[in-house]
């Protein structure tokens, strides 16, 4: 993993890529996808009862946390894995986390990551939009992370090739999908005032990737290296007690967007 910090753009950007084997306890393979949540195959099928898995996993990842707060969050992941056990999938999605909301930001970039999914199957984006919708829900505070976008996990249902390449394409397009809304907003002015609200916004990103992320999860009961799974995490971030936003504000629209995913529909 690499990490770019203090940039005049982005407070911190990282990039990870990962390959890594061994043998795992059955507790940590289920902690990395959603395989028996649909009624699949058990991923540990063919082992005792605490028997530990032989496996195998790559991915690649991205968190770009920018300065300003008008600029969003981004983050993206695209996984493979296997058991010795014969059970494999593809896995990962892009999403995004603004502290404000901009419809036009969030039509363009829905839009491309829909897209995308309309190329290869036209029932992706509804199906994987409403699965970044749950898998990012902060549970504890009834919001979700940010404003979502695509995620899917125990993707299996067409070939290697044809699974493969779907992830590609979506890693591949990153750059078209984000960078345009860096662009747009990198020089707009902001107050203190907003500025603490997109720290509190992180306060939030924190919550979900320690408590709920899958990868963060996975990375801790495999033994991982800890700098590398904590990696996405933003340099700075706020918490108030008992915050409220104000009545009709810009803040408010957000929570609102945060509090109710399935309403906000994007394309």
């Amino acid at each position: 993993s690499m990490v770019m910090a203090g940039g005049d753009v982005f407070e911190k950007a990282g990039c990870s890529l990962s390959v890594v084997y061994g043998s795992m306890p059955q507790e940590a393979l289920a902690a990395a996808n959603d395989r028996l949540k649909f009624g699949a195959t058990d991923r540990a099928k063919g082992y005792a009862p605490g028997e530990k898995v032989p496996f195998f996993a790559c991915g690649l990842s991205s968190v770009m946390h920018p300065r300003n707060p008008h600029c969003p969050t981004m983050h993206f992941n695209y996984r493979y894995f296997e058991t010795e056990g014969g059970v494999s999938w593809f896995g990962g999605g892009t999403d995004i986390t603004p502290a404000y909301v901009d419809e036009d930001d969030m039509k363009h970039f829905h839009g491309s990551l829909k897209t995308i999914c309309d190329k290869h199957d036209p029932s992706y984006y509804k199906t994987f939009k409403e699965w970044a919708d749950d898998y990012f829900l902060i549970k504890h505070r009834g919001e979700t992370r940010g404003l979502g976008g695509i995620f899917f996990d125990d993707k299996f249902d067409k070939t290697p090739d044809e699974c493969f390449a779907f992830s590609e394409e979506l890693a591949m397009a990153v750059p078209e999908v984000y960078l345009p809304i860096i662009r747009k907003h990198k020089d707009d002015p902001w107050s203190t005032k907003e500025k603490e609200w997109q720290l509190m916004r992180r306060g939030r990103y924190v919550e979900f990737n320690l408590v709920y992320d899958r990868g963060t999860i996975f990375g801790l009961k495999t033994g991982g290296r800890i700098e590398s799974i904590l990696m996405s995490l933003p340099e700075t971030s706020r918490w108030e007690y008992c915050h409220e936003v104000d009545a009709n504000s810009p803040e408010e629209k957000a929570l609102n967007a945060f509090k109710n995913p399935a309403a906000n529909n994007w394309v």
